[in-house]
Formats: C-alpha cells, structure tokens, sequence
C-alpha cells in the first residue's frame, strides 16, 4: 500500500522533486546588506549607550544625585544647547579626562545640577582646569 507525502516517495516513483520557490536575482545580496545595515546600526547603539551609562555616572559622582536624576540632567544639557545626547556624553567624559569642557555646556551643566541637586546639599561645583572635574590642580 502506497502511502502519498512521504519522504522520498516522488524520488522512488521515479518522478523529479519540486524544488524550493526560485528567489528574485539580487533578493539575496539585498536581505545580506540589509543585514549588515542593521548589524552596524546595533553596534552604533550598543556603543553609543556606552558613552552616555558612562557620561550619566560622571554627573552622578559629581552632582551627588540619583542615576535617574543623572539621566535627566544629560537629557536638560542637550535640550537647552540644542547638541546631540552623545555629543553632550562625550564632552563630559573627555572633560572628566582633561578638564576642558565648552563654555555653553558647562553653564547648562551648572544650572541643571543646581536644579537637581537634594534639598540642602549643592551639587558640586564643577572645576573646569586642566586636571579634570572636581580637582583644585593642587
């Protein structure tokens, strides 16, 4: 008794197999670049996250406030100077490496950490010298 769907019954039969659904010509190398589109958009967020986690630890440190309140102040600095998050990110810790820090973030930094600093401790005042945040150069 035959039984029809099995595996290998139409190559027994001596009937040819139905081959898979024929792709468009270039369907292939586009789903691969889109791919590899995505992959680099990923490794480009993954890294970018990186910077601003690091960037919001600094303005914890230093501002002596929460990890959420940190992230807040990040995103205030942007908003007010109209510069990218990461970018502001970046500025803070190359300025918790050298001390240099651009004239408009620094004062939108300052007065964020004012405002979000807990009720009767003021935040650190940034130092802005050539030994980074928080050191008097002594």
């Amino acid at each position: 008794m035959r039984t029809e769907g099995r595996p290998g019954d139409s190559e027994r039969d001596g009937a040819r197999a139905v081959p898979p659904p024929a792709t468009a010509p270039g369907a292939e190398t586009d789903r691969v670049f889109a791919l590899e589109v995505e992959v680099a958009q990923l490794k480009e967020a993954v890294t970018s996250h990186a910077v601003v986690d690091q960037a919001i630890g600094s303005v914890v440190v230093l501002g002596r406030v929460t990890p959420d309140q940190g992230w807040t102040i990040l995103k205030e600095v942007s908003q007010h100077t109209n510069v990218k998050l990461r970018q502001v990110a970046e500025m803070i810790l190359l300025w918790a490496r050298t001390g240099d820090l651009p004239e408009e973030i620094r004062a939108a930094l300052e007065v964020a950490l004012r405002r979000h600093a807990p009720s009767g401790r003021p935040a650190a005042r940034p130092r802005f010298n050539g030994a980074g945040p928080g050191h008097s150069g002594h």
